[in-house]
């Protein structure tokens, strides 16, 4: 397969998620893959690549739908964005628990517990995982409060209104959720599981950065609004 037959593969796999790679993404993928290698291995490795990527640098925002330039026009009462929108999740909060409840399994994960009914067990780090996994996320029942980011690095905030398959703390920051049909209300997003797909991804550097900051952005809230 010639390099611009497989230019058209990559691309048209993913144009099928919506996702529309730059030409200069595409060009640096290209020249990093192995001669030889399947086209499905390929196409998987692609979309793993860009779901890690940020889209602001790595989509082609001439095709890739974006929020309107008014998106945050609180006058505007309500309104549906109809193409499919690719976003990028820079936060997320569980907005059913008290802040005071969320430090306080951030910190309880810290030394290494968590909860089973009144039991505090020990938690074992998986391998597979690459990190501690407790029981936060399991709990986090939302409703969650997101801060997604287009192509174009417009920043805009989305509720839960209904559960969405895969939005609780667990949620790698970075990843790609797409937003279709998506209802908005005077500068937010109201999300439910038929506007909203969560489709996975996140950004190595963001999510750390997010990670490390999170008790201490919760703790300030917490003090400022008493919850």
């Amino acid at each position: 397969m010639t390099t611009t037959n497989l230019a058209q593969e990559i691309s048209t796999h993913l144009a099928s998620k919506s996702l529309y790679p730059s030409q200069g993404w595409l060009d640096g993928f290209l020249t990093s893959i192995r001669i030889g290698t399947a086209l499905p291995a390929l196409k998987s490795t692609a979309q793993f690549r860009i779901l890690a990527s940020d889209i602001t640098q790595t989509l082609d925002r001439s095709v890739t739908a974006a929020f309107p330039p008014d998106v945050l026009d609180a006058t505007k009462k309500e309104r549906i964005l109809p193409d499919p929108i690719p976003v990028q999740v820079l936060d997320v909060e569980d907005i059913g628990r008290s802040r005071w409840s969320q430090v306080e399994a951030i910190e309880a994960a810290e030394r290494g517990e968590t909860t089973k009914g009144k039991e505090i067990i020990r938690v074992v780090q998986s391998e597979e995982q690459g990190e501690r996994r407790d029981d936060e996320a399991a709990a986090s029942g939302g409703p969650h409060k997101v801060l997604v980011q287009d192509v174009r690095g417009s920043q805009v905030y989305g509720i839960e209104m209904f559960p969405v398959q895969g939005m609780d703390l667990s949620m790698g920051i970075g990843s790609k959720l797409l937003l279709n049909n998506v209802v908005l209300a005077r500068g937010v997003l109201l999300l439910d599981a038929n506007s909203t797909t969560v489709v996975g991804g996140r950004i190595a550097t963001m999510h750390e950065a997010w990670k490390a900051g999170r008790k201490a952005r919760l703790k300030k809230a917490a003090n400022e609004k008493g919850v």
